[in-house]
Formats: C-alpha cells, structure tokens, sequence
C-alpha cells in the first residue's frame, strides 16, 4: 500500500460525528446521584462512591444522543475529556465526510448485568459483567468524493464520576470511537491506492505492466506521484494509525479511485518495446536506459529481470572506460591537446603507488594520440594525464559540465551519480571509470546525450509543468570545440574502434564508447556500451560478465537501429 499522498488523520481519538438521531434500545433516565446530594447542594458536598445503574443508563444515553445529533459541543462536555472529545468529534465529521450517525444503546447496564466490555464488543478478549459499561452499535454514512458508503459496527463507553466534580461523565477512550482502538492509536483518511491513471508515451499509445514489464513500478510511481494531478481521485479508506505514525487495518472503504485525463510521459513505446526485447535476449542482468540529447526525454527503460528494483535508474555501477568521455573532455578543455595530440599507451603505468593495466595488454607505447587512445579504450595512456590535470578536475567536469551528482529531478525515484574527488591512485581510477565512482545506465545515457549536444539537459520522465519541479542544471557546457572534438572521437570509436563490431554497420551519426570496469568481490568486471545515433542516445550495462562489452553493445544497437 502506498502513503505518499496528503492524509486526512485525526489526532488524539477519532470519533464518528453526525447530524440526525436514531436512538433506542432504552428511555432516557432523569440525572440522580448515589448519595442523593449535588455538587450544587447547599451542604457543598462532591458525591462520591458507585455510580446507580440509572446514572449510568442516563448519562450514556444523553451522550449517545448528543453525538448522533451532531451536538460536538455537547457530547464532549459529557466527556472527562472536553477539549479531546471536542476535538476528535469535530474532526471526524471534516476528514471522513460523515453525512448521518445513529449511535445506539443495545442493552441497559445494571449491577448484575453483563455488558460486554471494548474487547468483548469485537469478538477478542473476554467478556467481563461492569455495571458501569453500556454497549452501543454505531451505524455511519458517509458521502466521500461523491460515494456513498455506510458502516456499522458496535463499542461500548464506560461512565465514571468526574474527578472534580463528582458528577456522572463518559470517560473517554479511544474503544468509544471503535472498540479495537488501542491508547495512542487514531483513526485516519488513507490512500489504499493511487488514482487508477491511464499512462500513455510521447505519441499517446497507452503503456502497461503487462505489456511493457520494466515499466511496471514506474508507471506505479507515476500514479501515485501524478494520479491527481490529472484530476484524479484514490482509493480511500477509513484506517487505524499507530503511535508510530504508520497506518494499519483498514477498518472501512470510503471511495474507490478515479481515473482522471491521461498521464503523458516522455517514453517512445517503439524504443520501449525495442528495449525490453533486447535485455532479455542480450544478458542476464542487463539494463539500459534510451534518452533525447536535445532534451533529455528519457525515451526508454528496461530491465533484465524486469521486476522490482529499477537497475537502470537506481543501479549505482563502476562505469569503467565510458567514462572516458569525461576524461577526454577534461583534457581537451585544457586547450593543450587535441583528438591528433600524441598520447603513449604503455602496457602498464604506475600512478600513486599502484600499477594500473590495459585490459587485453595492450601496448602502443609511441604510436598513438589522444583519439586513437580514446577508440581504442587504452586505460594508461588517459590515466597518464593524471599529471597533467589537477586534482579534481575530471571530477569537476562530471558535475559542472555532464550534471553527475547534481539532484536530478526525473519525475520518479533515480540515482544521480557519484564521482568523488580523489587523490594518487584514486585519482587515476577515476579517470578509467573505477575507484569509487558510481554511475547507471540513466547516467551514461546522459553523458552520450550530453556529448551529442554539447549541453546538458537533465533527463525527465514527465514534464516539470506537472509539479512544477526544480530541473538540475549544469554550470558550464561544453564549448563547440570540444564538443566537436568528442564526436569526432566517439564517431572514430563506432567505425574503426572497440565500438565496431557491434555496431559499425548502423548508418547515420552514430558515435560510441565501450567500457569494462573491475570491480572487488566480483569474478568478472563490468560491461558497458553508450552511443548516440541522431537525436538518440543509449547506455546498457551488463554486470559481471567480461563479455567485452558484447552483450551491453548489442542491447544499445538494437534500441538506435530502431530509432
């Protein structure tokens, strides 16, 4: 069950409120007191001692009546607690929509009777024979969001003399409102469901769980977070809340749901369906995320398996040599190099105390440049401009130019990225993707987009007019320069570097970068594949496979093939 909508809760005890009585059982008794004096007696006296049966019947009956009638006011001044049963009677009316109450005594409570106590009431406990407990049924209706609901149900009150006083007062519990009520416990209006809300993608082409299973708990999200948002009502019910603040039992519907106009979202159902095929056809454990450069239209999402934890939104995976598309960045920003600027690529390179290596051994040490480093994915020779950059600045650029770490406000729960700054060799991982940056397909699906476009466009799911939230928006962008640099970089990587094989034949502007990322406690690193072609960007990963990004860039092609 989900809470994330407003709920109407009663605080302290919760008490069903109405205009118009139906009262019977018994007669009203006259007010008398077990001593035959008053506290308005000339002697001054408080009574004290056992309530008669005719105080209690009386007293209960008065009370009974004065709540049904919807005398607030009234009923609570009959109570030990005027400003509780005041407040709780009041708000009951207000948060459950009462429209009629008929609270009735069902048996008069004499000293050998056995009137049941709260407990017994129910059907739990057991019974006990108090000749100061009168047992009543309660029979509420209720108009909520125009539907109309009736509940009964049967309690019990108990009537003690006041402490001041000495006068005959409902003490008040809350069993009076409904027997299983517990000390610290209160009624409330609940969310049992979100508005039954028809989701639909870019075009209106309605999306479901059946149909598209990766989208199940998304579109769930989106229904609650929106359902009434697009006039929409829930589900509601009357429910008890704890003293912990968490809702229980529900006791009594009041409303189903109603759908109201059509969700749309940013999805494109043709990549959608594109994607969810690939990840089950490509790896086990896949994820992949399709997303707009121009806008940051998250266009698809898919998961392998399907259910349950959004891998491709909340996962959080060392992103390995994608990430070198922050890297390179980073470098040519400088102004010192350029795609054609030589750049060695040893076999291995040592760099705050630890020795890094390429992942198939390679070694090209005098041969090489900066872009055929980058499509050949040569791990030294980007971890060698740790000492031309200074500390922090691949870092800063992950953030202040690709938005990773910003708050991202998608439009459902998602993971914006972690790239720490780091010193020595922790430094260096970073450069390649490892240490401790942790990043998702969302994530470098955006940082494909943002490579396309040159500016960073915050991925959304819905629009922000919605709700008018805050939409992340980066520092700094990339100059045309550099941005032109590194699609000519990623262009070299699909047509004659790691990229090709997988997706070398797709025509258009495609450019790629492929990642494998080592990761500790697991077999085999991280496979990874991000591209764009066009106006559409893609990032898969494949957890611990070492496939050589095979998988992962299958799962991209086949989402940018359908494009």
């Amino acid at each position: 069950m989900q809470r994330g909508a407003k709920r109407a809760a009663i605080t302290g005890v919760c008490v069903v409120v109405v205009a118009g009585v139906g009262f019977g059982g018994y007669q009203l008794y006259t007010h008398e007191t077990s001593d035959g004096t008053s506290v308005n007696s000339a002697s001054g006296k408080v009574p004290t001692g056992p309530l008669t049966a005719a105080q209690v019947r009386s007293t209960a009956n008065a009370f009974l009546a004065a709540w049904s009638s919807g005398d607030t006011a009234k009923a609570a001044g009959m109570t030990d607690d005027t400003a509780q049963a005041s407040s709780q009677l009041t708000a009951f009316r207000t948060a459950f929509k009462a429209t009629a109450v008929t609270a009735k005594a069902t048996a008069p409570s004499t000293g050998a009777s056995s009137a049941p106590s709260a407990a017994a009431s129910t059907g739990t406990g057991t019974a006990t024979a108090s000749p100061d407990k009168v047992p009543f049924s309660v029979n509420a209706s209720f108009t909520y969001n125009g539907q109309h609901t009736a509940w009964k149900y049967a309690s019990a009150l108990t009537v003690t003399r006041d402490s001041t006083t000495g006068e005959p007062v409902v003490a008040w519990a809350p069993s009076v409102v409904y027997p299983a009520l517990k000390q610290g416990q209160t009624l409330e209006a609940g969310v049992t469901a979100p508005p039954p809300t028809e989701i639909v993608d870019r075009r209106g082409a309605v999306l479901t769980g059946a149909k598209y299973p990766s989208l199940s708990g998304i579109l769930d999200q989106l229904r609650t977070r929106y359902g009434t948002k697009t006039q929409g009502t829930p589900s509601m019910a009357i429910e008890v809340k704890g003293s912990d603040g968490k809702a229980g039992t529900v006791l009594h519907a009041l409303a189903s749901g109603t759908p109201g106009k059509p969700l749309s979202t940013t999805i494109d159902a043709t990549l959608q369906a594109e994607a969810e095929r690939a990840v089950t056809t490509q790896g086990p454990d896949a994820s992949v995320v399709s997303v707009q450069p121009s806008t940051g239209d998250i266009l698809a999402v898919a998961d392998n398996p399907a259910a349950g934890y959004n891998k491709a939104m909340l996962g959080q995976y060392a992103s390995g040599s994608t990430f070198k598309v922050i890297t390179a960045s980073t470098l040519l920003s400088t102004g010192k190099y350029t795609p054609n600027s030589p750049l060695p690529c040893p076999s291995t390179i040592t760099y705050g105390g630890r020795t890094f290596h390429n992942v198939e051994g390679e070694n090209f040490a005098n041969a090489t440049t900066v872009a055929t480093d980058f499509a050949a994915s040569c791990n030294t020779a980007f971890i060698s401009t740790a000492n031309v950059l200074p500390d922090g600045a691949v870092e800063a650029e992950a953030k202040d130019v690709f938005g990773l770490g910003l708050t991202w406000n998608t439009g459902v729960s998602s993971w914006d990225g972690k790239v720490p700054a780091g010193t020595g060799s922790l430094k260096a991982s970073t450069y390649i993707g490892q240490g401790e940056v942790q990043l998702n397909p969302l994530n470098m699906a955006s940082v494909a987009a943002t490579a396309k476009s040159g500016v960073f466009h915050q991925p959304i799911i819905v629009s922000p007019s919605l709700d008018h939230r805050t939409i992340a928006v980066a520092p700094r962008q990339l100059s045309p320069t550099v941005d032109s640099e590194i699609q000519s970089m990623m262009r070299l990587t699909a047509r004659s570097g790691t990229a090709e094989p997988t997706i070398g034949t797709l025509s258009g502007d495609v450019g790629a970068k492929t990642g494998t990322a080592e990761v500790d406690g697991q077999t085999k690193p991280n496979s990874w594949f991000i591209a764009y072609r066009g106006d559409v960007a893609a990032a898969a990963v494949v957890p611990n496979t070492g496939d050589g990004y095979k998988y992962a860039g299958k799962i991209v092609t086949a989402i940018l093939a359908a494009s």
